[in-house]
Order: structure tokens, then C-alpha cells, then sequence
């Protein structure tokens, strides 16, 4: 070879390595590799981004900003009931939910089955204190619960909303205590208004509003909000084939607790229409049997003496009958409709019920053997067990 060309050869190799020298830290960053200058230190933090600030998303502000403002008012309660063993020996059981403090005077909102039927009810604050909690009042109709601590260690409180407000697809916000995970927030939107749930006392509760925020058995309880740190409901039920979340809650609305809230504090208690009747739903056959034109409704089997339904001439049952093993009371009206909104069961009644007021004037179809009747009857106070 022409010692020219060897010698050109050479030159173009030392220029070709003094390029890739000077350029060696562009291709190792090009390759994925990190250039020696931006090492790790020994704690493992990056040194290039000491000074980067931190970027957020307008959701992430948001979802900072509700759960700093809101989670200091949000409690863990923790319960002690008594049950029978295998061996008949009573034992002490806890459990554990959800509540949110609503005023200062130490008044904490929760649900019905968070505390029902427990000995002992304690109170966890999100700095760690642990109070023990008074139950002012408790509701199975609608799964409302107020219980109280001293008002001295209150700090802040979490503002109500209005859960008539509310649109499917905005932004939900839930905080609570789901397996004992204090103050775990998870966030997602409303899916969906005006669900139905029935509660383990089989209690069918209406209007009820549908999230996708992670809900999990110990966020009972706890607050549902909205964006602007506004509780607009209490988380209370998912729909799950697991026990754990599958992306389907329930939460009651606010403005209904608020309603119910507000009797507790006030009288202990909640006045509940009564119309003043015991009834068992039909099917088909058995309204074919007994000659109604319809296949279902609820069979009156007896009108309380001076009730709302006794003062507006509804019919009991005067003779006895066994169908299907069972023994009903026949004879008396069939109830098929109240306000025009279909009666199928005593769950659906009561559900009804719950949304009317004392005093309240409700239009109440029924059949009195194939006569489709309507009468206008006032609803009284609640005293007793019957509907």
C-alpha cells in the first residue's frame, strides 16, 4: 500500500477519535446512558433536579388543597359490640369506619351501621388523639348516625354542600379509614344519580348518588366532596363481588343527612310519616287467586284504629286464609300506587314514606275487590312499629 495513503489513514483515525472524545458525553446521553457529571449522590438523589420545580397538574392542586383543608376534620371510629360464640361465651367484637366533624360543637356525621348495636365508641383525630364518643342519635331509615366528642379538642370542620348541585361527571373526592388506612384519599368522578341500595336490615334507601372513587369496607362513613372541599355525601355501600373495590360506591347525599342530622341534635330522634297499615305484596297468582285485575301491590291486613288510613276508610283483611303455607289475613284493599309511583313491597313503601312529610297530603291508589279506588290521605307522626 502507498505509504500517501497509510499515512492519511492514520490522520483520519486520530481525528475520528479525538471527535468521538470531544463528543462523547452527547452520544452516552443520545444511547439512554446517564453522563458521568449527573451521578447519582450516595443518598440516591439526582443532582440535575436539586433546583427543577415541581410541576402539578390543575387536578393535582386540587386534590392537594381538599384533602389538606379537609382531612383534619375527618375521624376513624372504631367500635366494640358483644356477640355469642360457638360455645355460648359473650365476646367482644370491633369494628372500625368513617366520620367527619360538622360543627364545632363536637358533633361527628357517620353512618347507622358504622355504630349500631356497639358497647363502645371511640375517636381517632387525624393527629393521633384518641377520645371516646357519645351516640346522640341513630336512624336505620336512612343510615344516619350523629355521635360527639368534646368540643374543646375540635380544630377545624368540614363545610356541607349541596348535594341537589351535583352533576354526573364532576370530580369526587373521598377520605376515610378503608382497612384501618387512616386518612386514605381516593379520588374519581360521579357516575351516576338517584341509585337505589338496600341496607343490611334490608332498608331500600332512594336517590342516592353513584362514584367511582375507590370505596372499601372502613370508608363507611366518611365524606364524599366535590372540588371545592364541600361534602356532598356520605360514603355508605359498594357494589362488589370481591368485598373490595370494583369501581362502583354509593354515598347518601348530604342534603338528606343534613335533614336527618339536624332532628337528631335537635330531638334525639326523626319523625317519620305513618300512614298506619300492615300489608304483605302479592304476585300474580296470588292476586288472581283472590280476584284482583293486577298482579301486585300490597294487601291490607289491617288498618290501625284513628291512623291516617282508618280516617281515610282504607279496608283490612277480616278472614283468614292459608296460601302457600302461610297464613294472610284476606278481604281488605289491595295498595297499588302512592303519588303515582308503584307500590310492589313494604320496601318500596317505606322508601316512599321516608320522602313525605308529617301533615303532607299523598294520593293513594288501590283496589277494593276489581274497583280501582283513589283516595287523598294526610300523613301522621310515626309511633310505632307497622308503616
Amino acid at each position: 500500500m502507498d505509504k500517501r495513503i497509510i499515512k492519511q489513514l492514520i490522520l483520519v483515525a486520530i481525528l475520528l477519535f479525538i471527535f468521538i472524545w470531544v463528543k462523547r458525553d452527547d452520544l452516552i446521553s443520545y444511547a439512554g446512558i446517564r453522563p458521568a457529571d449527573e451521578t447519582l449522590d450516595l443518598k440516591g438523589k439526582d443532582k440535575s433536579s436539586e433546583n427543577r420545580p415541581i410541576i402539578l397538574s390543575n387536578d393535582e392542586e386540587i386534590n392537594i388543597r381538599v384533602f389538606e383543608e379537609s382531612h383534619p376534620a375527618v375521624v376513624n371510629i372504631s367500635t366494640v359490640t358483644l356477640s355469642v360464640n360457638f360455645w355460648r361465651q359473650i365476646t367482644p367484637r370491633e369494628g372500625q369506619g368513617s366520620g367527619f366533624i360538622i360543627d364545632k360543637g363536637g358533633y361527628i356525621l357517620t353512618n347507622n351501621h358504622v355504630i349500631e348495636k356497639a358497647r363502645e365508641i371511640r375517636v381517632t383525630l387525624a393527629d393521633g388523639q384518641k377520645l371516646p364518643a357519645e351516640l346522640i342519635g341513630r336512624d336505620p331509615y336512612s343510615d344516619i348516625a350523629v355521635i360527639k366528642i368534646a368540643q374543646d379538642k375540635i380544630n377545624v370542620v368540614v363545610p356541607l354542600g349541596d348535594s341537589d348541585k351535583t352533576k354526573v361527571g364532576q370530580k369526587a373526592i373521598a377520605i376515610g379509614n378503608p382497612f384501618g388506612l387512616s386518612h386514605t384519599l381516593t379520588t374519581g368522578i360521579i357516575s351516576a344519580l338517584g341509585r337505589s341500595i338496600e341496607t343490611a336490615d334490608g332498608i331500600e334507601i332512594d336517590e342516592i348518588i353513584q362514584t367511582d372513587a375507590a370505596i372499601n369496607p372502613g370508608n363507611s362513613g366518611g365524606p364524599l366532596l366535590n372540588s371545592n372541599g364541600e361534602v356532598i355525601g356520605i360514603n355508605t355501600a359498594i357494589f362488589s363481588m370481591s368485598g373490595g373495590n370494583q369501581g362502583i360506591g354509593f354515598a347518601i347525599p348530604i342534603n338528606r343527612a343534613k335533614e336527618i342530622a339536624n332532628n337528631i341534635i335537635t330531638n334525639g330522634r326523626v319523625p317519620r310519616p305513618w300512614l298506619g297499615i300492615e300489608s304483605v305484596a302479592i304476585d300474580d297468582q296470588l292476586a288472581y287467586a283472590l280476584g284482583f285485575p293486577t298482579g301486585y301491590g300490597l294487601l291490607v291486613q289491617k288498618v290501625f284504629p284513628n291512623s291516617p288510613a282508618d280516617q281515610a276508610g282504607l279496608r283490612g283483611g277480616d278472614r283468614y286464609a292459608i296460601i302457600g303455607g302461610m297464613q294472610i289475613v284476606i278481604g281488605g284493599d289491595l295498595v297499588v300506587s302512592i303519588d303515582n309511583e308503584k307500590i310492589t313491597d313494604n320496601r318500596r313503601l317505606v322508601s316512599i314514606l321516608n320522602r313525605k312529610k308529617i301533615g303532607q297530603k299523598i294520593a293513594v291508589e288501590f283496589y277494593r275487590g276489581k274497583n280501582l279506588m283513589k283516595q287523598e290521605i294526610v300523613l301522621a307522626e310515626r309511633d310505632r312499629t307497622s308503616i
